[in-house]
């Protein structure tokens, strides 16, 4: 196993800009803002003579209700597994009781602290140590995380104390990359938790708990995935806070870089605008998908009947995903989840062979002929495979480029049916093949120019 860092410290001290530093990598969203970061946040540290694992975490307050106290749990957390601590101080700020509260606790803990004394850019050194040597954990280590000054010499320090790795270093990220999206408050964190039976993520009752996108391995019957908890995503004209907007930015970034979506809907709320809008961002991602409605327990049999009536007609475009009515809270329905992104990851990866795919395509042709263009058919000849996730298909023909939509579309579901490519897009694209005699003159050789011309002589004098 890797040694694993932990940061903690009060809120706005830092910790994640030094948690991408150590992981040479963006994938904490920093802000001058306190509470920014509310989940644990693991990472490859890259940073420094040997790998190992970093764990960002949010800033204690101190507050023993709502959030906050959920967020201190995930801090203690990180701790109990933590081999070594870093406990980040702003030297800008100077030492204030929060700082000495934080560190009476780990004092507490019996494990290996490093006093980490940060935005230390502007002052000297030693003095921007000097008072914190109050808090009776050793020697505080001057840095600054923003410009990178004595961030490699402090990982080292570190490592120095730390047994060397068992194993060779692990990647970071392993096996189908799962990407939990949806509107704010519809229970993702939630249904996360409940996939990998702890509370590895912040759930809370109110929009916007989850900010950052944060990755979690796991394993199921024998085979690694990684879970991607994402912020809810509004509309864009109700987004109005900087962070915010950063953090439905790195939302739609995840799904982009997912395998497979699963796209979370509320039972409560129905099928929204906002949901349908969403729902046609995963589709032009082209990622497998499987939609799922939370929080159906509870309801009468007459609002379940609306809520599938309203998925039918405000998301007819997503007729291929698999729909599954579960409770993230009491676990109903939670088991099928990744059988249906297995079976969505395995269509959108499916190999197609050129034989088989232009046999469906003949039958289709032939059991629904393409329209007319100017009294000349549509011509389709063959086609193969032209890409996975999604798949791509790619048939050539004449006059293509004038099938209209709804051939195109029957074309789709002929192959979905024929090849079980349910649970992903497939796209078509079409190519009209050469004309074989054009240009065919210029390509003559030269002796074969002059017989011609010989003939054509002839044919003008009879």
């Amino acid at each position: 196993m890797l040694p694993v860092i932990a940061l903690v410290g009060r809120p706005n001290v830092g910790k994640s800009t030094l948690f991408n530093r150590f992981t040479r990598s963006r994938d904490a969203l920093v802000a001058d803002q306190p509470g920014l970061t509310r989940d644990r946040k693991y990472g490859i540290g890259r940073l420094g003579d040997r790998p190992y694992l970093v764990v960002d975490t949010g800033g204690i307050s101190g507050d023993r209700e709502g959030v906050e106290a959920l967020m201190d749990r995930q801090v203690r957390l990180a701790i109990e597994e933590a081999d070594h601590i870093l406990y980040l101080v702003d030297a800008r700020e100077g030492l204030t009781g929060g700082d000495e509260r934080i560190a009476a606790e780990l004092r507490r803990t019996g494990k290996p602290v490093t006093l980490v004394v940060n935005k230390s850019e502007s002052l000297d050194r030693e003095l921007a140590a000097a008072e914190f040597h109050a808090l009776g954990l050793g020697e505080p280590v001057p840095i600054s995380a923003a410009h990178g000054r004595g961030v490699k010499p402090l990982v080292n320090q570190v490592l120095d104390t730390l047994p060397p790795a068992d194993e060779s270093p692990l990647e970071e990220e392993k096996g189908v990359q799962i990407a939990v999206v949806g509107r704010p408050n519809v229970g993702k964190s939630t249904l996360i938790n409940r996939l990998l039976g702890e509370e590895r993520l912040v759930a809370y009752d109110q929009p916007g708990t989850t900010r950052d996108s944060v990755r979690v391995p796991f394993e199921h019957q024998g085979c690694r995935y990684t879970l991607i908890d994402t912020a809810g995503v509004r509309r864009r004209a109700r987004v109005s806070e900087a962070i915010e907007k950063f953090s439905v930015i790195k939302a739609l970034q995840a799904m982009e870089q997912a395998n497979v979506v699963l796209l979370v809907l509320d039972a409560r709320e129905g099928v929204t605008e906002q949901d349908a809008t969403l729902a046609g961002h995963v589709l032009e991602s082209g990622r497998a998908l499987v939609v799922v409605v939370n929080k159906w327990d509870g309801l009468d049999p007459d609002r379940k009947a609306r809520i599938k009536s309203e998925l039918e007609r405000r998301l007819p475009f997503l007729s291929f995903a698999e729909v599954k009515f579960i409770s993230a809270l009491h676990g109903t329905g939670v088991g099928h989840l990744m059988e249906a992104a297995d079976q969505a990851w395995r269509a959108a990866t499916t190999d197609l062979k050129t034989a088989e795919l232009t046999r469906v395509l003949q039958q289709a042709v032939q059991e629904h002929q393409p329209p007319l263009v100017r009294g000349r058919r549509i011509k389709l000849r063959y086609a193969h495979q032209g890409g996975r996730n999604p798949p791509l298909i790619v048939i050539h023909g004449n006059q293509t480029g004038s099938v209209p939509a709804v051939y195109r579309r029957y074309l789709v579901n002929r192959f979905r049916q024929a090849f079980d490519l349910w649970g992903t897009p497939v796209r078509i694209e079409f190519r009209t093949g050469e004309n074989p005699y054009e240009g065919r003159r210029n390509k003559l050789t030269p002796r074969q120019q002059r017989k011609r011309r010989r003939l054509m002589k002839h044919v003008k004098r009879r």
